[in-house]
């Protein structure tokens, strides 16, 4: 009698326990989910290093490489502003490049890149950052991540595993894309898949093929992006990611576009 007592008991509990889980689900908004989302990917530690091998392959399967470093830093307590550095190490046509972004909230972002050939900082314009990112599958907003304030955000569906959000932008002329859907992990928010639409149709696929904890973060350590048109894909590998290092804010600045901060990309 006792034994099942204690049964009847044990799975009260667990039954509350689901109960408040659920509960807990369904309070989440979708902007809330959006927002955990972007911070997962773009936002956690208050600072970051990243040491990555990009494989862009061509549609006849031909494969290319190149080598980088991302350097970034949160600039404010609300983890919103925040300043992003990609050095490029390899092949000798990108050695030394340098990708900088200021991220801002409720403007445009401040991008630059400088190129050594020719000893010059040039600034990217906004109506770019939708192009190829130094001719992989992935643009510069890929990269350096999008403003939640740009979409409108919509929660279609949620399952046992992932909430699946429907992206549709504000400004439509500004991109190429009609819409784009998020399928997010529920447990780590990591976005596995996202796929961009135009005209009713998939036509760029981006993955998380693998994920793990460091430092306690869920962290994608390699990625992939899709083109189905041209049937191109790039795959980024993120052969060391670092957390809370101390990056100084002085990094991010034109000084050290032109002169790589030894230190910290090595």
């Amino acid at each position: 009698m006792r034994i099942l007592k204690s049964s009847v008991l044990l799975w009260s509990v667990l039954l509350i326990l689901v109960a408040q889980n659920s509960r807990a689900e369904e309070t989440l908004t979708v902007d809330e989910i959006v927002k955990k989302t972007n911070q997962t990917v773009y936002y956690q530690g208050q600072d970051g290093r990243a040491q990555v091998k990009m494989t862009i392959k061509d549609q006849q399967g031909n494969t290319r490489e190149r080598e980088f470093v991302i350097l970034r830093r949160n600039m404010d307590d609300k983890n919103e502003e925040q300043n992003f550095y990609v050095y490029f190490k390899n092949p000798a046509d990108v050695r030394e490049m340098v990708f900088m972004v200021w991220k801002h909230i409720g403007k445009d972002d401040d991008r630059w890149m400088y190129l050594p050939a020719l000893d010059v900082v040039r600034q990217i314009a906004s109506s770019d950052k939708r192009t190829s990112f130094v001719g992989s599958t992935f643009f510069y907003e890929d990269v350096s991540g999008r403003s939640l304030l740009e979409d409108n955000h919509e929660l279609v569906e949620t399952t046992d595993n992932y909430y699946v959000v429907k992206n549709t932008p504000k400004n439509p002329a500004s991109v190429e894309f009609d819409s784009f859907t998020m399928y997010i992990h529920k447990t780590t928010f990591v976005p596995v898949k996202v796929e961009f639409e135009k005209g009713g149709k998939v036509y760029r696929v981006s993955e998380a093929r693998k994920v793990e904890t460091i430092s306690g973060f869920p962290t994608v350590t390699q990625s992939s992006m899709k083109d189905l048109n041209s049937g191109t894909e790039t795959t980024l590998d993120y052969l060391k990611v670092e957390y809370n290092i101390g990056i100084p804010d002085s990094i991010f600045t034109e000084r050290f576009m032109r002169r790589a901060p030894r230190q910290y990309i090595e």
